[in-house]
This record gives C-alpha cells, sequence and structure tokens, in this order.
C-alpha cells in the first residue's frame, strides 16, 4: 500500500511542468501544507508564490504536501503510512519545517487531519526539540490565529514575500547554534509579521476576554507587513498542471482594495490598494506565451485595474485568452467584458452583495441597479447569455423587506434578459453573511439561523415560477460552524481539537458544549465597543476607532469614499 501511495505521487508530479527537486540531503527540506485536496490547492496563487520563494534561496527545498483524496485517505489510515510530499515523497515527519496556507476556516479541521496522518503531535506545547516547527500564513492566519493557537507554532501575519526572507534567515541561524526550541521562537517573534502564540497569555474572567499580556520579551504588538512595491515580486502560476480547479496561467494585477466595504476582511487586511505596472503584468504576459493556457487575472476586483483596456488588448493581441478572478459592475469596460466574450466566457457574475440600495448604502458596496443592468447590457451586447448574481443574506440591519428586493431585483435583471431576446439561465448563489475581524462588524451579531433559513426558503419559493431563474444556497450549518471560528478565541481551539478526536466538523457542535462553550456566545452576542478581541495584539495599520466609526455610518447609511491618493483617514497610509 506504502508503494503505491507513493506511485500516485509520482504520477502526480509527472504530470506538472515547472516544479522545483532537489537530491535529498543537499538542502533543507521544508514542507509547503495546504489542508484541502491538490484540486483545489493548485489554484491557490499565494502557494506557487511561497513555493518559488523558498525554492529561490540556496539552502531550502520547499516540497507541498496536499490532503490526500479520500480513497488515497483510506489508504493512508488503514496502513497507518504516513502523508508524503508530491517531490520526494518524504514523510511529513522528516521536515523541520511545516509552512501551512490557510485560506478557509472549514480546512482547520484538516490541517488537524494532516498533522494526525503526518505522525506529527498535534498540540504545539507537546512538539520537543526534535520535533517540525509548524508555522501557517494567508488570509485566516493573518486575520485571527487564535483559534489554531494551540497547534501552530507561529503565524506569519501579512504577506509572505516581505516576511519570510527574514523568517529563514532566523530559523537557519538558530538551527546552526543549536538553541532550544523555545529560545528558537523566542527569536522568531522578534521578525517583523511573525506571531507566536505561546509567548501571549490570554486571560479571561467571567468567560470574556480582558486581557492578552506579552511574555518572555514578546513584542506588544505584531504589525502586518505588505509589499509596498508589488514589481518587485511578480505572481504567477509556477507549476503547470491541468489537474486543478482554474486551469489558467494565474497572473496577479493587483493586491489590495480601497473600496471600503464594509463587511470585506481582505478590502480591510490587505489595504493599501496596489497595481502592478502594465509593463510587468505584460512581461508575465509574453512568458505564459509558450504554455499555451488561458491566462486567469487575478486581484481584488480586476476591472479596478487602471490599464485593464490596454492589457485585454495585449492578451488578445498574443493570441491567448482570459479570465477574471473578479470585477466590479460600476467599473467594467466595453473591453473587459467583449475580450471575455471572445475568449470563451459563458457567464458572467456580478456581485451585488444585497438586493435592496439601502443594503447596499449599509455595507458600502458602492453598486446600484444601473451599473447592473449596464454590465448585463454589456454582456448581452458581447454574446454572453447567461448571468450569475453573489448576494448575501443576513447583513447587518437586514429586514425582510431587503430580502424581498433580492428577488425583485432578480425578476427585473431577469426581464431585462428576456427583453434582449436572451433565454439565458440567472443565477443567484446565496450565502448567510459572516461578521469578519478587523471589519466594522466585527461588533455585531450573525443572523439567527432560523432567520436566514427562512430567508433562503422565500427567496427561493419567490423565485421558483420564473423559467432560468436558479438560486444556490450555502449550507447554514457550515457557515455557522465558520462564524464561531472566525471570531474565536483560543477555547474555541480546544473544541475544534475535541470535534477532529470526536470524528470532524459534523461534531464541533459537540465538541463546543463538552469544552463548557455555547455557541451562541460567539455567534448571537453583539460585543461592546471597548471589548478585548482575542486578535488584539495584532495590529492591521488602522486605528480601532476608525472602523468601529465605520460601524456607526453603516447604521445611518452614511457612505465612505474610496481611498484616493494622499488620504490619511484610517492609518494604514
Amino acid at each position: 500500500m506504502a508503494w503505491q501511495l507513493k506511485q500516485e505521487l509520482k504520477e502526480t508530479l509527472a504530470a506538472e511542468e515547472g516544479y522545483y527537486r532537489y537530491p535529498l540531503g543537499t538542502r533543507l527540506p521544508v514542507a509547503l501544507v495546504y489542508p484541502n485536496s491538490y484540486f483545489v490547492g493548485m489554484s491557490n496563487l499565494g502557494l506557487h508564490i511561497i513555493y518559488e520563494l523558498l525554492n529561490k534561496r540556496s539552502d531550502t527545498a520547499c516540497e507541498r504536501v496536499f490532503l490526500p483524496e479520500r480513497k488515497s485517505l483510506e489508504r493512508y489510515e488503514n496502513t497507518r503510512t504516513p502523508l508524503m510530499s508530491i517531490e520526494n515523497q518524504l514523510p511529513l515527519l522528516q521536515f523541520p519545517l511545516l509552512a501551512f496556507v490557510l485560506s478557509f476556516e472549514m480546512d482547520y479541521f484538516n490541517v488537524v487531519k494532516m498533522l494526525t496522518l503526518g505522525k506529527v503531535k498535534v498540540r504545539a506545547e507537546e512538539r520537543g526539540d526534535m520535533d517540525p516547527v509548524v508555522i501557517a500564513g494567508g488570509p485566516c492566519a493573518t486575520f485571527n490565529p487564535e483559534p489554531l493557537a494551540e497547534v501552530i507554532d507561529a503565524f506569519i501575519i501579512g504577506e509572505g514575500e516581505v516576511i519570510m526572507p527574514a523568517f529563514m534567515d532566523t530559523f537557519y541561524k538558530a538551527r546552526q547554534e543549536g538553541v532550544s526550541r523555545q529560545q528558537l521562537l523566542q527569536r522568531l517573534a522578534q521578525v517583523p509579521g511573525v506571531y507566536v502564540p505561546a509567548l501571549y497569555e490570554h486571560r479571561y474572567e467571567d468567560d470574556r476576554l480582558m486581557a492578552v499580556i506579552p511574555q518572555d520579551g514578546a513584542p506588544a504588538s505584531v504589525s502586518r507587513q505588505w509589499v509596498r512595491n508589488l514589481d518587485e515580486y511578480p505572481a504567477h502560476t509556477v507549476v503547470r498542471t491541468e489537474n486543478t480547479e482554474f486551469n489558467f496561467y494565474l497572473i496577479e494585477t493587483a493586491r489590495g482594495c480601497g473600496r471600503h466595504c464594509r463587511f470585506c476582511m481582505a478590502g480591510y487586511c490587505f489595504r493599501r490598494p496596489r497595481n502592478r505596472s502594465l509593463d510587468v503584468v505584460t512581461r508575465e504576459v509574453k512568458e505564459a506565451l509558450q504554455y499555451k493556457k488561458r491566462i486567469g487575472l487575478m486581484g481584488a476586483a480586476i476591472s479596478d485595474y487602471p490599464e485593464i483596456n490596454e492589457l485585454c488588448k495585449d492578451i488578445l493581441g498574443e493570441g491567448l485568452s482570459m479570465s477574471v478572478a473578479s470585477f466590479r459592475a460600476d467599473s467594467v469596460t466595453r473591453e473587459l467584458v467583449d475580450s471575455l466574450a471572445q475568449s470563451g466566457l459563458k457567464t458572467l457574475t456580478m456581485a451585488p452583495e444585497a438586493g435592496s440600495s439601502r443594503m447596499r448604502a449599509i455595507i458600502n458596496k458602492g453598486i446600484e441597479e444601473e451599473h447592473l443592468f449596464r454590465a448585463m447590457d454589456m454582456g448581452l451586447q458581447a454574446g454572453i447569455r447567461h448571468f450569475r448574481l453573489y448576494i448575501m443574506v443576513g447583513l447587518p440591519f437586514e429586514t425582510d423587506e431587503d430580502v424581498d428586493a433580492i428577488v425583485d431585483l432578480a425578476g427585473r435583471l431577469k426581464d431585462y434578459m428576456e427583453e434582449q431576446g436572451s433565454k439565458g439561465t440567472l443565477t443567484l448563489s446565496v450565502n448567510p453573511f459572516i461578521p469578519k475581524p478587523f471589519t466594522p462588524f466585527q461588533w455585531l451579531p450573525m443572523a439567527d439561523k432560523k432567520y436566514v433559513e427562512r430567508a433562503f426558503k422565500n427567496l427561493t419559493q419567490g423565485l421558483r415560477k420564473r423559467k432560468n431563474i436558479i438560486v444556490g444556497v450555502e449550507s447554514p450549518k457550515e457557515a455557522y460552524i465558520q462564524g464561531v471560528l472566525a471570531r474565536g478565541d483560543r477555547r474555541v481551539g480546544k473544541a475544534l481539537l475535541k470535534a477532529c478526536e470526536l470524528g470532524g466538523s459534523k461534531a464541533f457542535k459537540r465538541a463546543l458544549k463538552e469544552c463548557g462553550l455555547q455557541a451562541a456566545d460567539y455567534l448571537y452576542r453583539r460585543r461592546e465597543e471597548h471589548e478585548v478581541f482575542p486578535w488584539e495584539v495584532l495590529d492591521m495599520g488602522f486605528t480601532r476607532d476608525y472602523i468601529y466609526r465605520e460601524l456607526g455610518k453603516a447604521e445611518a447609511l452614511q457612505p465612505t469614499l474610496q481611498c484616493f491618493a494622499g488620504c490619511h483617514r484610517c492609518g494604514v497610509c
């Protein structure tokens, strides 16, 4: 069985281009671990960026490890074969450093599963000097690392390109000097952007977190690190494979967003917005010519890229096709839509997030119905027949009338499609809203589960008689697990470990109870203005007062202008 598992990994590697593989013993092996399937993980651009960054060092051999698919997972469990890397089929336990990429809360359960499969001690406090050091980076690590504080030795807070070089230098120097694990962690904590949870005490009183106290010389706060000049760090697909969710050659055009949507964690924690120069992006497009893949442009909103029309012309002019991660209906251009249509796009996706102008004012979305109809018109004229809307239910201050407005908006958009002669499909992808850290809504409760389920039912019934309108809703059960994990403290981390012992995410509610916790306390309680949050030690660059004022502006339906040159409102710049 172990031979069969190794053979599967070798076959995966053989189907790739662009990977790094060094002979064992020539460099220090580092495992880059994605806590989900290969199919999903290989579409994560951050994984490609860190993989290349580490392998370009003269002292490091970075190898990838993914959660096995179901049949392979059963083989690992049945044969007790340790989880292995793709490049050299090296057991996870043999890597001195394990680096997890955390993009989604539900993957926390997979982190524990993969460590268990890899024969690595799950709890950080149980690891000794000879055990691997386990670190984690990515969006979830930056926003709220506390639910994994008992598992992860150190978190990368911010963008890895500017943190990992210093982190690795410190790691290697400490190894050469033979310091203890505790001394190593103390040194790593001094690297800007590195958070070592074991060096911070969380004090509770009457089931409320009252203080986060640094220990052993740890910094009072850990500042998010970010790339000032993206041109210095081109970001694109490194390892090419057909077996991936988004089978494109990915190129990042921009990072961060300055639109100030009040629900969006990425908009706050990747601020400020930064664009790569057209020269750098087109150079990467030309580099992609040899691979004959569709170009996938990555960024918070591709249509906000200031030279998007010229970039579209360059891509199509090279004989390539293109796709985009997202665009905004209020900034999309006819050139972009035409380019997508020429590239074979069948469905145009828009994200109004809400059906009423009132709700869009609350969340500061900045998109009105006229933008949606104009973008739809561009799509229809370009020959695109199908459209998709991203919608959230349970947003702050939402009423039943706001849910009815979603039905009304969808109906009128479908009417317009039919008036223009299109018999295509309008799909609504509807998700429960989850309040996230470092956003103005971090103080607010999540909408009651029964309310969300009723809203889903009203949406479905309100549109069921309309031909070619499809309503797809996310499982509320999973969303409410995410809701607890998103704003959870270290006690939630204990419940996470307990749930993994009991069988995984399905046992999470039971695990919370066994740990003496109530999900409702994390989901449905409005936080006080000056309440201490579990992520209090992290500094995203903007002030707490700023985002609390944004909460007041949301309730008052007041707009916030997007970022502009010379602005100093939030504190990041």
